[in-house]
């Protein structure tokens, strides 16, 4: 009853409720919430913005949603994260934490922001997130599917576009696995799957000649056209492990980082929704969410781009209608 953003969504919003807050705040998330990652990172950021001075902490781990309670966050499907990362949090984080400031006991205070760094398997800890010393960077999307940190020399010969054709009745699957329901390993799937469909674009960079550590917000900026009236942008951010010996369980591993979808009709007011007009450019910007990630030298950075990721995603029809949920079936 309620696809766009309205008065039943805005009464709903947390983020007016974060001001005055003077005890101690703590806030836990896992790089693999499905769920609710983006609203982890909002309340630290609010928390920052609204209160100044209050004591605000942001730990984020290897974690499903609630995984740092419920599990040992030892790994995640096929990728291991090297150590018991939950019961590390919950004896030299959260214990301490509470010890301090619902007891007053004599604990050094927490560092403001305890960060697991996928890649390399390590805590991390800064006084702020994201890290004050980052330096942005930006990759571009070059012919012949690859993927370069200097942006493009486009002679007049080429195209200077890729495309593909995408079909609601054939949509890419989130997951290659077979399962009744989500199943949150997707999160860390290898992408070869997709890699080889015909509706998924793919690009990659050369082999690193060094690690490469990537923190922070990550953003696709996007210019599309499309033949119908609305479609779904799916971006994804991969680490491609190199090939090995047939004897390394994930040589070649695509592992899916981060990933998000924007629904076209969003694009630029997710209260306003509206059409695309076929065949005339239209810019996507769709924010991936924080990270901090090594990629390690031997690796390549992957990025592929889709519009359908079922049933992740609901089907988008393709063609703009008022209220998605009320469309009628395709043909």
């Amino acid at each position: 009853q309620h696809p766009n953003r309205d008065e039943f969504w805005e009464r709903r919003a947390l983020i007016p409720h974060l001001k005055r807050v003077a005890p101690a705040v703590m806030t836990v998330t896992g790089w693999y919430d499905a769920e609710d990652l983006y609203g982890s990172f909002k309340t630290y950021q609010s928390l920052e913005e609204l209160n100044p001075n209050v004591n605000n902490v942001l730990v984020v781990g290897p974690w499903p949603h609630g995984g740092w309670a419920s599990s040992d966050g030892d790994r995640l499907g096929e990728v291991s994260f090297g150590s018991n990362t939950a019961a590390f949090y919950r004896s030299e984080i959260e214990l301490p934490f509470f010890e301090k400031y619902l007891k007053g006991k004599e604990y050094a205070a927490p560092a403001e922001a305890t960060v697991f760094e996928t890649g390399s398997n390590v805590w991390r800890t800064f006084d702020h997130w994201p890290p004050n010393n980052i330096e942005p960077k930006r990759l571009y999307f070059q012919s012949g599917g690859r993927l370069d940190f200097a942006s493009p020399q486009q002679t007049t010969s080429e195209t200077g576009y890729d495309e593909f054709v995408s079909d609601p009745n054939q949509p890419v699957p989130h997951s290659q696995k077979i399962t009744p329901r989500m199943n949150i390993e997707y999160m860390v799937d290898d992408q070869r799957f997709a890699s080889r469909r015909p509706d998924v674009l793919t690009f990659q960079t050369e082999v690193l000649s060094e690690d490469m550590v990537v923190a922070g917000a990550l953003e696709a900026d996007l210019w599309v056209t499309t033949t119908g009236t609305d479609a779904d942008w799916i971006v994804k951010l991969i680490d491609v492990r190199p090939d090995a010996p047939e004897s390394t369980p994930l040589a070649g591993y695509q592992m899916l980082l981060r990933s998000e979808v924007m629904r076209g009709r969003f694009r630029n007011d997710y209260a306003k929704p509206e059409p695309f007009i076929p065949g005339e450019p239209a810019r996507i910007r769709l924010e991936l969410l924080d990270v901090l990630h090594r990629f390690e030298k031997g690796h390549r950075l992957m990025v592929q781009i889709q519009s359908t990721w079922f049933p992740l995603v609901d089907r988008n029809p393709q063609t703009f209608v008022p209220n998605i949920y009320f469309a009628q079936p395709y043909v």
